[in-house]
């Protein structure tokens, strides 16, 4: 069972990306600029957006954090997303979810302009990426793509598993792996409601599970010499640390690893990457890679 290291693949990344930006910045260009906007305290985002900032100074990025309460308006959102298309210093932006519930996400995730969607979640960019074309891809499926690419794992014509079907992560990575310049292999997605879920799951050459519930994946769902990728990050209760909770994955992993050829801890396993991914997709978006 070989470790697939997050956290190591990502700093060498970002580290390519500080390189690429120090060329640029010498050869007169502009410093690609980065803003987030966050809404309330949510301790998940609060971590997420703070590390986003991290990884912004590791590769010479110029980073913007705008914060707002939880009272605030739809309106006031959507002008704040308004002055962000406009203002041309900001090469790419992010609204981070989840918002309140007063405010409508799919109206505030429109109203980005597709060409600084560096989250990768506006139509455009979900339609575009579903028939292959040039675009930002969402960045948690694409650290997954990355970090199976930069271990060589062979994904062509294989069957793989995608357990959940959400819009940020199952159904983008779905597509990913189905197209040809990407995975290329046979894919089926699983979900809450899917019959014979512990058999599909027993074929799979790769399972990619994003779920969102602790320990789902056990070891009679996993065949030998398997590649496990754990997207889940749930907070569950731990009085020994001092936060006071820890990140549990998907995947039961003590149960789950001695049967794998690869895996991913929870933490420093895909959670890097998406971060890394952002940075990948900021740059695209300063070199106006994709759209111009």
């Amino acid at each position: 069972m070989q470790l697939i290291d997050g956290k190591a693949t990502a700093a060498a990344i970002k580290a390519e990306i500080a390189e690429e930006v120090k060329t640029i910045v010498a050869q007169g260009g502009k410093q690609p600029h980065l803003a987030a906007v966050l809404v309330g305290h949510d301790g998940g985002s609060e971590t997420y957006v703070k590390n986003k900032v991290k990884a912004c100074e590791q590769c010479g990025f110029k980073s913007t954090l705008i914060r707002f309460e939880d009272d605030v308006t739809e309106e006031e959102l959507l002008q704040c997303v308004d002055r962000l298309n406009k203002d041309e210093d900001v090469d790419g932006f992010i609204v981070q979810l989840p918002l309140p519930e007063h405010i409508d996400e799919q109206k505030i995730i429109m109203a980005v302009d597709y060409k600084k969607d560096v989250d990768g979640f506006h139509p455009i960019n979900v339609g575009r990426m579903s028939i292959g074309l040039p675009c930002f891809i969402s960045a948690t499926p694409l650290g997954i793509l990355t970090l199976l690419q930069y271990y060589n794992i062979e994904m062509s014509g294989k069957k793989c598993v995608v357990l959940g079907r959400s819009n940020i992560v199952g159904k983008p990575m779905a597509q990913l792996m189905m197209q040809k310049q990407y995975g290329d292999a046979t894919v089926t997605i699983c979900h809450s409601s899917s019959k014979g879920l512990k058999d599909e799951c027993r074929q799979a050459d790769i399972i990619i599970a994003a779920v969102g519930k602790p320990d789902f994946v056990r070891a009679d769902m996993v065949k030998e010499g398997a590649v496990v990728i754990d997207v889940g990050t749930t907070r569950v209760p731990d009085a020994s640390r001092k936060s006071g909770f820890r990140l549990n994955g998907d995947v039961k992993f003590d149960e789950v690893s001695p049967k794998c050829s690869y895996i991913t801890p929870v933490p420093g396993g895909v959670g890097p990457m998406t971060i890394c991914s952002l940075m990948k997709n900021t740059l695209a978006a300063a070199k106006k890679e994709y759209y111009k």
